[in-house]
C-alpha cells in the first residue's frame, strides 16, 4: 500500500509535465471564449472615464474608442453589440483584475511593454491606438515646448509607464522638475485644475479629453513633443491562446475593413462582393470562423457594430468628435501612417 502511494504520484507528475512541455495539457486555451459565450456577455475592463476612449455619456451609457472595440468584439462572439459590461478600473487595479479573471479582457489605454508581458503573465493582442507621452501646460508658464520646463511642478499618475517616462526624460536633458504623485487620474487632474502643479503628463492623446474638462480649456495648451511611444491595445491573459486570437483578429478585422473600403454603411454591398479578399472577409469564403471559434460572418458583425477602423477613430477621436485629434500615425500604412493589419487569408 505504501509503495502505491509514493509511486503512482510520481508517474501522474512526470506525465503532467512532459504533457504541458509538448502543449497536450491546455484545456484552458479555449476557456475564455466558451466562458464568454456560456456566460452570454463579454466582461470588459475600461479606464474609469477617458473622454474619447471610454466615458459614460449624459445617458450614463459607456462610449468611446475602447468602448466600441469592446462592442465590436461582443458581435463577433455572441452577435450582440450589446451584449458586453464595463467595468471601470484605475491604472493601480487593472492588471491585478484581469489576472483574476474579474473581466475578460482591457480595452483601456495600456501602453504595450515588454514587463507587463513577461513579469505579469498578460499579452498585448495589437495596437488600437499609436499614442505617446506628451504634457499638458497652463498657458501661464509662457512655454511651447518640453524643453522649456525646466523647474516645473509636474502632475503624473503613479505606478504608471508615464511617471518612469518622466524621469527619463528630465534626465537626459539634464533638466529638473517637482514630481506631484497621485493615486489615479481624477486625482492628478483635480491637481492640475486646482493649481498644486503646473504641468500634467500623461499619453497626449489623453490630455485633449483632459483640456476639455477644465473650467477654462483656453487656459491650458497641449505641447507639440512626444516623448515617448505608447502603443495602446486590448490585453488578455498570456495562458488562454484561443481568446487571444479572437480579440487580436477582431481588431485586425476593423483595420482590414477600413483598408478593403468596408463601413458600417456599405456592409450589404460588401455582401454582393465577388471580390476575393472581401469574401473572405465576409465569410462567404476560407472558413476563418469556424477556425476561430465563431460564426462565419463574424468580421461583418464586427463591423456592423460600431463601423470599420476609420469610422471608430473618427467619431471618438478624429474630426467628427470634440478632441479633434489628427490621425496622424493612426492612418492606414498606405496613407501615410503605421496602421497595418495581417491579410484575412
Amino acid at each position: 500500500m505504501s509503495k502505491r502511494s509514493t509511486t503512482r504520484p510520481r508517474r501522474i507528475g512526470r506525465f503532467a509535465a512532459i504533457a504541458l512541455a509538448i502543449g497536450l495539457a491546455a484545456p484552458a486555451d479555449a476557456g475564455t471564449l466558451e466562458t464568454v459565450k456560456q456566460r452570454g456577455t463579454l466582461s470588459c475592463g475600461v479606464s474609469e472615464g477617458l473622454n474619447g476612449f471610454s466615458a459614460k455619456d449624459a445617458q450614463g451609457q459607456w462610449v468611446g474608442f475602447d468602448v466600441d472595440f469592446c462592442r465590436a468584439l461582443a458581435a463577433a462572439v455572441l452577435g450582440d453589440p450589446q451584449k458586453v459590461t464595463f467595468t471601470p478600473l484605475s491604472a493601480s487595479e487593472r492588471f491585478d483584475a484581469l489576472k483574476a479573471a474579474k473581466v475578460d479582457l482591457l480595452s483601456r489605454n495600456s501602453t504595450w511593454t515588454l514587463g507587463r508581458e513577461a513579469q505579469l503573465g498578460l499579452a498585448f493582442a495589437g495596437i488600437t491606438y499609436h499614442d505617446g507621452q506628451g504634457f499638458l501646460a497652463k498657458r501661464a508658464l509662457r512655454v511651447d515646448g518640453a524643453l522649456a520646463l525646466d523647474k516645473a511642478r509636474i502632475c503624473v499618475e503613479t505606478g504608471t509607464t508615464s511617471q518612469f517616462n518622466l524621469a527619463d526624460f528630465f534626465r537626459a536633458n539634464s533638466l529638473t522638475y517637482e514630481e506631484k504623485l497621485f493615486p489615479g487620474a481624477a486625482e492628478a487632474f483635480a491637481a492640475f485644475e486646482s493649481g498644486q502643479c503646473d504641468v500634467l503628463t500623461r499619453d497626449q492623446s489623453a490630455l485633449y479629453g483632459e483640456r476639455l474638462r477644465l473650467a477654462k480649456p483656453s487656459e491650458a495648451i497641449v505641447l507639440p513633443d512626444v516623448i515617448s511611444k505608447e502603443p495602446l491595445g486590448p490585453v488578455v491573459r498570456s495562458d488562454d491562446f484561443a481568446w487571444f486570437t479572437v480579440v487580436k483578429w477582431v481588431n485586425f478585422a476593423l483595420i482590414n475593413a477600413e483598408e478593403l473600403g468596408i463601413s458600417a454603411a456599405n456592409l450589404d454591398e460588401a455582401l454582393k462582393s465577388q471580390k476575393p479578399d472581401v469574401r473572405r472577409f465576409t465569410g462567404a469564403e476560407g472558413g476563418f470562423g469556424k477556425a476561430l471559434g465563431l460564426d462565419a460572418d463574424w468580421a461583418v458583425k464586427a463591423v456592423r457594430a460600431g463601423g470599420s477602423y476609420a469610422e471608430i477613430y473618427e467619431r471618438n477621436l478624429g474630426t467628427g468628435s470634440k478632441l479633434a485629434i489628427p490621425r496622424g500615425l493612426n492612418q492606414l500604412w498606405n496613407m501615410g501612417g503605421v496602421l497595418y493589419a495581417p491579410p484575412l487569408r
